[in-house]
């Protein structure tokens, strides 16, 4: 599911993701009548930084009111932003020219990185119920599948100070084994979690 300039986006319309985003569910409530239906996706949401769309660029010139700037921002809600796992600023295009083909990657080989993560997760997670990092608890990312408190620190020191929930936490442990997979670590390492803090902005700030 692709959300184009979610920042125009009701509030309340926003929201209605979060169970479904957490759950893998949609339940409906009528008279005396509940319906469970399900709902497991991938949500990509792009906005700008405020209606204009030129607040904090490089050369750009905002003629938005500071109300109106916080007004279209809060329509992310702290809530739905602790159910998104990758959280980037990008910068605006300012060439069209190729830098390098070397930092390009064919969808073709995007395609095996991405099989051969999954096999590798598959392998660690075969003696128990889940198969992807993404299904697997927090109570176990936690417990029996943790890594060494010192790989763990940079995650506590986020929680303790506030810039992460304990629901941000897990999700940004599924993250961290995400690219231990990706670079084909067997275990959890620092630097794997430091790019899980990377790619959501804020908790590691």
């Amino acid at each position: 599911m692709i959300l184009d300039e979610g920042g125009e986006f009701p509030a309340s319309v926003l929201d209605a993701l979060r169970q479904p985003l957490e759950n893998g569910v949609i339940q409906v409530h009528r008279s005396g009548v509940s319906a469970t239906y399900p709902a497991r996706f991938q949500l990509v949401v792009a906005t700008n930084p405020c209606p204009c769309g030129q607040y904090g660029v490089p050369g750009g010139s905002c003629e938005c009111a500071p109300q109106a700037i916080r007004r279209y921002t809060r329509r992310l809600s702290g809530p739905l932003l602790d159910r998104i796992d990758i959280d980037l600023r990008l910068q605006r295009v300012s060439t069209a020219r190729h830098e390098s083909s070397s930092r390009t990657v064919s969808s073709e080989r995007a395609r095996e990185i991405v099989a051969a993560a999954r096999a590798q997760a598959a392998r660690r997670w075969a003696q128990t119920p889940w198969r992807r990092n993404a299904d697997v608890p927090g109570t176990w990312l936690r417990g029996r599948a943790a890594p060494s408190p010192e790989v763990l620190r940079p995650l506590d020191t986020a929680l303790r100070r506030g810039a992460l929930t304990l629901r941000g936490y897990d999700r940004l442990l599924r993250v961290a084994w995400t690219v231990a997979d990706i670079a084909g670590h067997e275990q959890l390492r620092s630097d794997d979690v430091g790019r899980a803090l990377y790619l959501r902005r804020g908790a590691g700030a």
